[in-house]
């Protein structure tokens, strides 16, 4: 199923609510390029998610851990990743059989990694203040 909407950053939470209770998986993947506004839909899936936590790019980090009242949230980035053992040394595999939400920006470099059962997301720029938001699952 493929589910497209353009918004603008105004409205980003409501979108972000929407795309939690579409998807029926809790890994997503984000694809888009630098500056499309990945990190900032996390940010908003965070909050939606009850998270007290201010949601920030882990690109030096690897993983950002977000507490919950529906548990761990964790947050991604495989920008720097430069070698699947790399993934696996780190121990991503735990984070997937985990049974909590996990958000992945630039999942490409960990493909072979990934559990079968995920949502996609692409986001697109379209100006300063819109976003293209494509979900598929």
């Amino acid at each position: 199923m493929i589910h497209r909407i353009i918004y603008e950053l105004d409205n980003i939470e409501d979108i972000a609510a929407q795309v939690l209770k579409l998807s029926p998986n809790k890994t997503i993947l984000f694809h888009g390029n630098l500056g499309a506004g990945k990190t900032t839909f996390i940010q908003a899936m965070v909050k939606n998610l009850k998270s007290e936590d201010t949601a920030t790019s882990p690109t030096f980090g690897l993983v950002n851990t977000y507490q919950s009242p529906i548990g761990e949230i964790y947050h991604f980035d495989c920008y720097r990743i430069e070698s699947i053992e790399e993934a696996l040394d780190f121990g991503i595999e735990e984070y997937f059989e985990s049974d909590n939400y996990v958000f992945i920006e630039w999942p490409e470099n960990i493909a072979s990694l990934l559990p079968l059962k995920t949502s996609q997301i692409k986001i697109d720029f379209l100006s300063e203040k819109e976003r293209k938001l494509e979900l598929e699952y």
